[in-house]
């Protein structure tokens, strides 16, 4: 099992919504990547998102398409990325963390081969854009099989089949992409996002993070009404990118403790 369920758990216990964020690894350099995961648990993240910079991230709007421009200037790869998540792991044992990112990486490193690595580097699951569930049951069964959770993303536009896909395919949480667009773009209906959850768990058991144009903290705080997590991604990386790098990691600590006050209020 990953970590990702029993946080879920300990969360329910207490009543609290779990707050998940994203940032790309090796943006704004390598070297501040694993101090950045640090300081973003410091300011009460339960689950960190961790990009894995890819040349074509189809979903991704302009925010963290430059992200991943940045850091791939560093040469940044798939083996840095587990790399990090290494570095993170020495000092930090239980806070889960899940690769986001595109197949183009998985299918070079060889799945097989990037699983076990992913395992052996204390990553918890994934969540691979353009992996649609009706085709990844093999890939789904060997992350399983080594503690792993496969993620999928749920969007306005999902069919009932593909609902249920994901409901049997998908371990750890489920993501509700909230918007009909890339990330970063529009604003969030939250009554529309209250509807179209309560479809999604008419199949699907596990928790429901929403994701795609959460900025601040009263977005935050209406979507975990009716959700199990927020995930915050492009707001999290312009932060990043408008602040000089020695003072990043103070800047993305003081942003989320704003949002998981909002949470917890």
């Amino acid at each position: 099992m990953s970590r990702i369920q029993p946080t879920f758990s300990k969360l329910a216990e207490h009543k609290r919504k779990a707050l998940i964020t994203f940032i790309t690894a090796g943006d704004p350099s390598p070297e501040l990547t694993v101090p950045l995961m640090h300081a973003l648990v410091a300011g009460g993240v339960d689950i960190l998102e961790l990009g894995v910079p890819f040349s074509d991230p189809m979903a991704e709007g302009p925010v963290i398409q430059r992200a991943c421009e940045r850091a791939l200037k560093f040469n940044v790869s798939t083996r840095d990325v587990l790399d990090q998540v290494r570095q993170f792991r020495q000092t930090n044992t239980h806070t889960p963390v899940v690769l986001m990112g595109y197949a183009n990486p998985i299918e070079r490193f060889g799945v097989d081969a990037f699983i076990a690595a992913a395992s052996e580097a204390g990553v918890d699951g994934t969540i691979v854009v353009d992996y649609p569930p009706e085709e990844c049951e093999d890939f789904a069964r060997k992350m399983q099989a080594q503690g792993l959770d496969p993620i999928f993303l749920l969007a306005p536009t999902s069919t009932e089949e593909r609902i249920r896909q994901v409901a049997q395919f998908s371990s750890g949480f489920s993501y509700y992409v909230s918007l009909k667009g890339v990330t970063g773009a529009g604003n969030i209906d939250t009554a529309e996002v209250a509807e179209r959850i309560a479809a999604i768990r008419r199949h699907v058991k596990l928790p429901i993070g929403v994701g795609f144009g959460i900025r601040d903290g009263a977005t935050a705080k209406a979507v975990a009404a009716v959700a199990d997590a927020v995930v915050i991604g492009s707001r999290i990386i312009a932060e990043i990118e408008n602040t000089p790098p020695a003072q990043a990691c103070a800047a993305v600590q003081a942003f989320v403790a704003d949002i998981r006050q909002a949470l917890d209020a």
